[in-house]
């Protein structure tokens, strides 16, 4: 069973990503708060540091001027990331609830011009298309809600067995549920392009038999590809071209 990422791994959203933070952000902030209309290269390049959506909006705040300034953002992300919260008294849910109406009023007003923000990397698209025609099972593992996950992946006409967005909680949860629950044993796979989140996938005896493969192509924090710990190996686009059966091995152990 491959169970994959979706930010960063099928798809590139980081256009999206701007757009909506952007417009969620100035429902928030003071009247005529400036946000530039392109990427600024700061969101960018805070961009592998994001875990939950509602970061993205707080983020394009900063940029505009408010909450603690950039350069604490690049010494120590989470306590930048609180400290702005609180000077904003801004909470996780609200910005949650902003971002997610604003991907709704999108959708129901421009669907496609919405959906055209995000980018498949072509070597999944073809990949994933693969594994559809030939039967193999394939899941998607996100922070996005599992609704916005399903409307892009149809649109791309793919169709994994299985897809859990934030709803169903944090990634290590999920996959120890899917394993517990599982009628056929592995090998598991899952592909990632958060360094963070494989090490606490590996932090977990339970899934000792999941293969973790940290993504080349995804949001790479500088370094995230060196000195790798046992059970996370890199993974790189051209293997996608091999049968799923020769992809690196990397769990601890091997499912029984």
């Amino acid at each position: 069973m491959l169970i994959s990422d979706f930010d960063g791994v099928i798809v590139d959203g980081m256009e999206e990503y701007w757009w909506s933070a952007r417009r969620a952000a100035a429902q928030l902030l003071p009247a005529g708060v400036p946000l530039p209309q392109e990427v600024p290269e700061a969101f960018r390049q805070l961009r592998p540091q994001v875990h939950h959506g509602w970061e993205m909006p707080l983020l394009a705040a900063v940029i505009a001027g408010h909450g603690q300034p950039l350069a604490a953002f690049h010494m120590d992300y989470a306590a930048a990331l609180a400290a702005s919260l609180q000077q904003l008294a801004w909470s996780e849910h609200q910005l949650t609830e902003a971002l997610d109406a604003v991907r709704q009023q999108a959708i129901a007003s421009d669907r496609q011009a919405w959906l055209a923000l995000h980018r498949p990397y072509p070597w999944m698209l073809k990949a994933l298309q693969r594994f559809d025609a030939a039967g193999v099972p394939w899941g998607v593992l996100t922070t996005k809600s599992a609704g916005f996950t399903t409307e892009l992946l149809s649109s791309h006409q793919l169709h994994p067995q299985v897809i859990y967005g934030r709803e169903d909680g944090p990634k290590p949860e999920v996959l120890q549920r899917l394993l517990a629950q599982a009628s056929a044993h592995g090998p598991w796979r899952f592909l990632e392009d958060r360094r963070l989140t494989l090490e606490a996938v590996r932090a977990l005896p339970a899934l000792d038999a999941v293969h973790c493969l940290l993504v080349t192509w995804g949001y790479l924090r500088p370094g995230d590809d060196q000195d790798l710990p046992s059970g996370i190996k890199l993974f790189e686009p051209e293997v996608l071209d091999q049968p799923l059966a020769q992809w690196p091995a990397a769990a601890i152990v091997q499912a029984n």
